[in-house]
C-alpha cells in the first residue's frame, strides 16, 4: 500500500468524524472548510477503502480454498479468487496513478487569475476569451465557479480577472494552464486585415485552507477604497473595495467585486492564502524539473506555453509538442484532449523520476 494514500485516508476518516461534531456543524466557516477538504479526499478514500476490502476478501477466499477438499467446490472457490485478484491488480494500478499524481488529485479547489499581457485592447479581449473557454469547461465538468475580482476593459474582455473553481479534480485537471498564452489573429479593429500577436498570462493556484497557511494579523496592511468600473462607470459610493498587503512577502491582493466590504475582505484573504501556498510550493520544489513547466509567465510573447492560431485553426502546447487543428472546439471549452495529454505527460515524468530515485 502507498503510505501517502494511507495518510490521506486517515485524514478523510478524521474529517468524517468532524462533520458529525456539533461544534463543527454550528460553525459555518469550519463546516465549509471541512467539507471542501472532505470532497477533495473522497476519491482517494474510496479507492483505499476498496483496496482494504479486497485484501480481506482475498485472504478469506485463500483460507477457504486451502481448507476445501471437494473438487467442484475448489474450482468455484478458485474462480472467485482469480476474479478478486484481477480486481485487486486493476485497483493497484489506479492507486499508483493516484500516488504519482501527488497532492493535486486531492485538491478540489483552485484560484485562477487571467491577466492581459502584450497587445493592448486585443490582449484584454483575448483574456476574456480565455475566461469564457475555462467557464465552459468548468460548466461541462459540473464544477462551481465564483468571480473574486475583475477589471473589465473598455473595449471588452478583461485587463485582469480572478475567480475560484471548486469541484472534484478541478485543480488536478487545470494545474498546467499556468503560463503565457499567445493568440495570433486579425483583430476586429484591424482595417488592413493584418494578423496581430497578443498575449495573456494564466495563474492557477491551489486554494489554501486557513490550516495550511496561517496568516498573522500583524503581517497584514488592509486598505479600503471606493470601487470603480471601467471609464469611471458604476462607481461605488461606499468604501467597499479592499486591498490587502502581506508585509513579509510583499504580495498585494485587491478585491472590489462585492458591494460588501466584509465579503471583499474574505475573498481577498482566499486569494492571498493561495498565492502564499503557491509561493511556498515553488520554493520547496524549485530544483525539480516539473516546476519549470508550471511557473507563471510574464505575459511577454517570448514566454509562452501555448499558442492559439486563428487563421490556421490550430492550438499548440509548446511544452509537450502537441498541436490540435480544432481551435474552435477548444475555445468553446472542449479542453479534454489538452488536459489529458498534459496529465499523462506529467504522470510519465513522475514515474520516471521515482524510477530514477529507486535505483
Amino acid at each position: 500500500m502507498f503510505p501517502s494514500l494511507e495518510t490521506k485516508y486517515q485524514r478523510f476518516l478524521e474529517l468524517e468524524r468532524q462533520l458529525q461534531d456539533p461544534e463543527v456543524l454550528a460553525n459555518t466557516d469550519k463546516l465549509l472548510e471541512a467539507n471542501r477538504e472532505y470532497g477533495g479526499l473522497k476519491k482517494v478514500a474510496d479507492s483505499v477503502r476498496e483496496f482494504h476490502r479486497l485484501e480481506e476478501e482475498i485472504e478469506t477466499a485463500r483460507e477457504m480454498l486451502q481448507g476445501e477438499t471437494d473438487e467442484e467446490t475448489r474450482e468455484y472457490a478458485q474462480a472467485e479468487l482469480d476474479e478478486l485478484e484481477s480486481k485487486f491488480d486493476t485497483l493497484k494500478e489506479e492507486l499508483e496513478d493516484l500516488a504519482t499524481a501527488g497532492d493535486s488529485i486531492t485538491r478540489g479547489g483552485l484560484i485562477m487569475e487571467i491577466r492581459a499581457g502584450t497587445g493592448g485592447d486585443e490582449a484584454a479581449i483575448f483574456a476574456g476569451n480565455l475566461f469564457d473557454m475555462y467557464s465552459r469547461w468548468v460548466e461541462a465538468r459540473g464544477w462551481k465557479m465564483e468571480v473574486l475580482d475583475a477589471s473589465p476593459s473598455d473595449m471588452g474582455g478583461f485587463k485582469e480577472i480572478t475567480f475560484s473553481v471548486t469541484g472534484e479534480g478541478a485543480y488536478h485537471e487545470l494545474q498546467f494552464e499556468s503560463g503565457g498564452h499567445r493568440v495570433q489573429r486579425v483583430p476586429e479593429t484591424e482595417s488592413q486585415g493584418r494578423i496581430h500577436t497578443s498575449a495573456a498570462t494564466v495563474a492557477v493556484m491551489p486554494e489554501a485552507s486557513a490550516v495550511e497557511i496561517n496568516i498573522k494579523p500583524d503581517d497584514l496592511q488592509i486598505d479600503t477604497m471606493r470601487a470603480g468600473g471601467p471609464g469611471g462607470q458604476k462607481v461605488n459610493k461606499t468604501e467597499s473595495a479592499v486591498r490587502i498587503t502581506h508585509l513579509p512577502s510583499g504580495i498585494v491582493v485587491k478585491c472590489q467585486d462585492e458591494k460588501s466590504q466584509h465579503k471583499n475582505r474574505d475573498k481577498a484573504m482566499r486569494v492571498l492564502r493561495s498565492r502564499l501556498l503557491e509561493q511556498k510550493q515553488q520554493e520547496a520544489h524549485q530544483q525539480r524539473a516539473e516546476t519549470r513547466r508550471t511557473l507563471i509567465g510574464s505575459g511577454d510573447r517570448s514566454e509562452r506555453i501555448r499558442t492559439y492560431n486563428f487563421p490556421q485553426g490550430r492550438v499548440t502546447d509548446h511544452r509537450i509538442g502537441l498541436t490540435l487543428y480544432k481551435l474552435d472546439q477548444v475555445m468553446q471549452g472542449n479542453l479534454e484532449e489538452l488536459v489529458n495529454e498534459l496529465l499523462e505527460f506529467d504522470r510519465q515524468e513522475r514515474l520516471g523520476t521515482s524510477g530514477d530515485a529507486s535505483r
